[in-house]
């Protein structure tokens, strides 16, 4: 259970920053019906778990073939992590009503995809960070900590949608700014452990 919740609160952290995914989500539960906004949303996670699936089980598996690659991707993921945080913190949060999203469900498709799995920053990203994650949990913990980290994106985009769609009216710049806020300093604070981590390693080997 602690790995899972671990992996829920990282998932949550890294997900919840308001980027082109969730702005779309976010526009779509202001302007459209509550059914085509969870349709979004789902389509949204699809590609986000499958994305985080792929990152952290394709650089986990060679990672446990390399101890000096597992040594560079924790010293590195630690470093990216980190200022992914600072990056956060130092951000202003801002509503985009401008975005359209009165679009055919195909194109919703296609361009989550494109967004996700076509984006080299994200699968970087995606792959240091939660390959240096892989790196610093006991071998039979790794399951129950990614399925933490997929079940916070199913989490935070059908909640975010359930909210802004109840909440519509009060939901401001300030809101968003307080989430990046408060997601910036629990992944400075999860980046700053990944680095123990790979002192510790190194101090033992």
């Amino acid at each position: 259970m602690k790995y899972f919740l671990q992996g829920i609160t990282m998932g949550l952290a890294y997900v919840a920053p308001i980027g082109l995914q969730n702005l779309f989500v976010i526009n779509t539960a202001l302007t459209q019906k509550r059914s085509r906004a969870y349709l979004t949303a789902l389509i949204v996670i699809f590609f986000d778990v499958t994305l985080a699936l792929a990152c952290f089980f394709g650089v986990g598996t060679i990672m446990e073939k390399s101890k000096l690659l597992e040594l560079a991707i924790l010293l590195v993921g630690s470093i990216i992590v980190i200022w992914i945080g600072i990056g956060l913190l130092r951000s202003k949060g801002s509503m985009d009503s401008s975005t359209d999203v009165n679009v055919p469900i195909l194109k919703v498709i296609t361009t989550a995809c494109v967004v996700t799995w076509f984006n080299p920053q994200a699968i970087i990203d995606g792959s240091m960070m939660l390959g240096a994650f892989r790196a610093s949990l006991p071998k039979e913990e790794g399951l129950k900590f990614i399925a933490g980290v997929t079940s916070a994106s199913c989490l935070w985009f059908t909640g975010i949608t359930t909210f802004i769609s109840v909440f519509s009216s009060k939901f401001t710049d300030k809101i968003l700014r307080g989430i990046n806020i408060v997601c910036g300093a629990v992944i400075v604070f999860y980046g700053l452990k990944l680095f123990y981590t790979f002192i510790q390693l190194v101090t033992n080997r």
